[in-house]
């Protein structure tokens, strides 16, 4: 399973290091860049700070880019690559939107790891409790659910590794982020076993 964290380097980076984990992915879009001219585009890799185009267009270094991309939204930044098919950006982001575009990502890399058609939902019930293996149980809210996994809205942030279980869905935490934890559940869940939450 993938999950997305900040590089801890140990020493100082270079400036062609990348201080995040990227992910091959294959997700459809549309950019536009400086002079207004739109484009259809692929990003066919990507991480939380930058990510790949195939596109038509031919950006100039530096310049910047919007572009809204299936299952992410809005991402902007400025190309930071060249080459004969597309380019790469290095994204412009605040520390809130890379950690949800790490958590967006973990979710796709996963899906496409397990081979799921289907695409995050969005719970209706997000109020739950999550329930360590001693038996504590702290109060937590849904922010993000699929067949493998969840992240939640939490107080407490259990080690990695810790087994859990969400609502009737065990499962161990994977990944801390600013609002809480990312859950990869022990099997792939059923639609059924998720209707207490849609």
């Amino acid at each position: 399973m993938y999950s997305f964290q900040q590089a801890t380097p140990a020493r100082k980076p270079q400036p062609d290091q990348r201080s995040f984990q990227r992910v091959a992915v294959n997700l459809s879009g549309r950019l536009m860049l400086a002079s207004h001219d739109e484009y259809d585009c692929t990003v066919i890799d990507m991480s939380p700070g930058d990510a790949s185009f195939v596109c038509t267009a031919r950006p100039r270094m530096g310049e910047r880019i919007i572009a809204y991309v299936d299952h992410l939204g809005r991402i902007e930044g400025t190309v930071a690559l060249l080459g004969d098919q597309g380019f790469a950006i290095q994204l412009n982001a605040t520390d809130r939107k890379r950690e949800k575009l790490a958590a967006q990502l973990t979710w796709i890399a996963n899906k496409h790891e397990l081979g799921l058609p289907e695409d995050r939902l969005t719970p209706r019930n997000t109020r739950t409790d999550l329930t360590l293996d001693d038996g504590r149980r702290y109060p937590c809210r849904i922010i993000d659910l699929s067949l493998s996994g969840a992240a939640v809205d939490i107080d407490v942030r259990p080690a990695l590794g810790t087994p859990v279980q969400l609502g009737s869905m065990k499962g161990k935490v994977v990944r801390h982020f600013q609002e809480g934890v990312a859950i990869e559940f022990s099997s792939v869940q059923s639609r059924e076993a998720l209707t207490s939450f849609l």
